[in-house]
């Protein structure tokens, strides 16, 4: 039976491209992309990506869901890893090899949950800087690491994604606060206890980026902002790569690789640096 499991997956791999490869990749990484998400990442047109991710959903490597809206017709189809996804990314990172309702459960519990809209608008960002990142010769997301990965590396802070931005020849490491507005200001507010910390252990003091839903709550937020830990903010309606970052304490909007970073100290708690202190990207 194992060897039949094996075959059938070895049967797939003639079928799976490099870009294919990527896209695993990214759900296996950050769970769940819509279709408009996927297409701008890594398709120049539309229904060459509708179609590629139907062939894919055929072959068992991916997964989808969606939801009717309130006024009728249905939301945008989600993305994520199928049965088949999981195995060749178990595969490919020497993981155990999940089972059928393992995988199912998954979906399930992906679609049901009830932060599904928090983590397709943190995605949503680093979606952005990647399209951007096409169009732009010279830019480039280095990094993305997914809420998980943040607080597995980082430790004591739980940001909803940490990136390394790259514009020419300068380098901006974030964390980004992807607010929805459910929760009060202050709460908000006091997360930047844990961002000081980690810089006062020798950590990376890169800018806390808070990306809010209106200008009204951006105001408000500025009032409560201190100065201990750099931050900036800006809207979800803007392109995060552009000029579109308002810094605590000023009054200037600038682009992401404008505002300042500090890659830190090559210390234990600071994964950006290797045991030897050589920068990691």
């Amino acid at each position: 039976m194992a060897t039949s499991r094996s075959a059938g997956l070895l049967a797939i791999y003639p079928h799976i491209t490099g870009r294919d490869r990527r896209l695993l990749q990214l759900l296996d990484d950050h769970q769940v992309l819509t279709t408009d998400q996927i297409h701008r990442m890594l398709f120049q047109a539309r229904r060459t990506c509708q179609l590629r991710l139907g062939e894919l959903a055929a072959l068992g490597l991916l997964d989808r869901f969606r939801f009717h809206r309130d006024g009728g017709g249905t939301r945008p189809w989600h993305w994520t890893l199928g049965h088949l996804g999981h195995r060749f990314q178990a595969a490919a990172h020497h993981r155990p090899e999940p089972t059928v309702r393992a995988t199912r459960q998954i979906v399930h519990r992906l679609s049901a949950n009830p932060h599904l809209a928090h983590l397709l608008l943190a995605n949503e960002f680093f979606v952005r800087l990647t399209a951007h990142a096409r169009h732009r010769p010279g830019t480039s997301l280095d990094r993305w690491w997914s809420e998980t990965t943040t607080t597995k590396q980082f430790r004591t802070i739980t940001a909803d994604g940490h990136g390394l931005w790259r514009s020419g020849d300068t380098r901006v490491g974030f964390f980004l606060e992807a607010d929805t507005g459910t929760e009060p200001l202050g709460r908000v507010v006091a997360k930047l206890d844990r961002y000081a910390q980690l810089t006062r252990r020798g950590g990376p003091r890169y800018p806390v980026l808070f990306w809010l839903g209106s200008a009204h709550r951006e105001e408000h937020l500025h009032r409560l902002l201190g100065g201990e830990v750099p931050c900036a903010t800006a809207t979800h309606a803007a392109d995060p790569a552009d000029a579109v970052w308002l810094a605590a304490g000023t009054t200037t909007r600038v682009r992401l690789a404008d505002l300042p970073s500090d890659h830190g100290q090559p210390v234990a708690d600071n994964p950006t640096f290797d045991d030897d202190g050589v920068f990691l990207t």
